[in-house]
């Protein structure tokens, strides 16, 4: 679903083991590491978009997470030029996301992905909470940052850990 300024609406899900750690993932065939995120379909809700993504992408049911909250609004950023694609009607410049925090509640065994038949992740591990803003590719930071941000008192409501000095640029 793409919006009347080139936005496509998007769910993006950050999920949390017990030890306030991130499943960070690797996406299929590529270096760059993100967290799950997919479309929402014209028909659906950002909520039920949410679980759909979640077990298409990580092969997680709705009864193997806790929703902990999620961002109020949209989250916007716009692909570089070289990322958009040449064809299409309507254009697609960027995506606007809802975010998602979840806690995982079943085993780390129930995360897969064979769920899909065109699998989007080969790989993925736990990360410290503020760990992504320096992995993500650049175009997604300001919106990792605004999510993670805006979500963090849900995990850490006696306060979010402190930010490390960034290791790198990308």
């Amino acid at each position: 679903m793409i919006d009347a300024e080139g936005f496509r609406a998007n769910v993006g899900i950050v999920i949390a083991n017990r030890a306030d750690q991130l499943l960070w993932a690797r996406r299929a065939g590529s270096r760059g590491w993100q967290f799950p995120q997919g479309g929402i379909d014209a028909d659906e809700s950002p909520e039920q978009a949410l679980y759909r993504e979640l077990h298409e992408e990580v092969g997680l049911a709705a009864d193997s997470v806790e929703l902990l909250g999620s961002t109020q609004g949209w989250l916007h950023y716009r692909l570089p030029l070289r990322y958009r694609r040449p064809a299409g009607v309507p254009r697609c410049i960027g995506q606007k996301q809802r975010w998602f925090l979840l806690r995982l509640l079943g085993p780390e065994s129930a995360v897969r992905f064979d769920a899909s038949a065109a699998p989007e992740f080969e790989a993925w591990r736990w990360v410290d909470y503020w760990e992504p803003l320096d992995e993500v590719i650049y175009f997604k930071r300001a919106v990792y940052d605004a999510a993670l941000s805006e979500l963090a008192p849900r995990l850490f409501p006696a306060g979010a850990p402190p930010r490390p000095a960034p290791r790198r640029q990308r």
